[in-house]
């Protein structure tokens, strides 16, 4: 299973995910391009560009196909990859994401974001937990977020901004996917929300809708429980399809 990590943090982001799948699948975390241990590359980070890092990295350690999943900019980037190599996605996870492109507004506001880091330094970033995180996260999961976004590098912060103002609609990629999806989403996901899941869900026949009750737009980490719940659940039933 590959798990693609939310703008602005790293792979880190999913240690209650691959502690919990232990023993139930061969967890792959990378740090995307300009974030954590790996180099910024050119700019603008296009998802496309962030996908076929990944491709590459399977093929360096031989896996031919995966479970392929991410939040947030993980999750575009899960969904650019399975438009730049489709036979390497045998299920999907899409949590606390969306299909849609931005428009002209939303893609102004991340040139503004991008400047701003590159002017002040990855804290520019920090008010933008109270919409990563839901009104019940702890202080302690609040002070881990705020480190991996004041640990970021301002030029790959930057570049992800650039880069996630380019990426397409992928509502196309996404209908004509014929193997098993989850769609999660935190119920007080403010940037994200729960109708926007619905509508991904809705795009794929059987696709599973789960809703995590009480968690913003980190499910993952503000619901652990509960998310790695529904991971297990889907990775036993698509491991049970014939052909998988």
């Amino acid at each position: 299973m590959v798990l693609l990590h939310a703008f602005p943090l790293t792979g880190e982001m999913f240690e209650p995910q691959w502690t919990a799948l232990l023993g139930r699948a061969r967890v792959i975390v990378p740090d995307l391009r300009g974030f954590g241990a790996s180099d910024t590359g050119p700019s603008p980070s296009e998802m496309g560009a962030m996908a076929d890092d990944v491709l590459g990295l399977l093929d360096h350690l031989g896996v031919e196909s995966a479970v392929v999943g991410g939040v947030s900019m993980g999750g575009y980037a899960s969904l650019a990859l399975l438009r730049n190599d489709p036979g390497r996605v045998r299920a999907l996870v899409l949590a606390d994401t969306q299909t849609s492109a931005d428009d002209a507004p939303a893609r102004e506001r991340r040139e503004i974001a991008a400047r701003e880091v590159l002017e002040k330094g990855p804290a520019a970033l920090l008010p933008s937990i109270d919409k990563l995180l839901g009104p019940s996260a702890s202080t302690e999961l609040r002070a881990r977020v705020s480190a991996w976004i004041t640990g970021g590098s301002p030029e790959g912060l930057a570049a992800a901004q650039r880069g996630m103002a380019l990426r397409p609609d992928a509502r196309d990629i996404l209908a004509r996917f014929g193997g098993p999806v989850l769609v999660l989403v935190g119920t007080e996901d403010v940037l994200t929300p729960p109708p926007k899941a619905r509508a991904m869900a809705d795009l794929v026949p059987g696709a599973e809708l789960v809703e995590i009750r009480g968690a913003g737009h980190l499910a993952n980490l503000e619901e652990p429980a509960a998310f790695n719940a529904a991971l297990v659940r889907f990775l036993d039933r698509t491991s049970a399809r014939p052909g998988s």
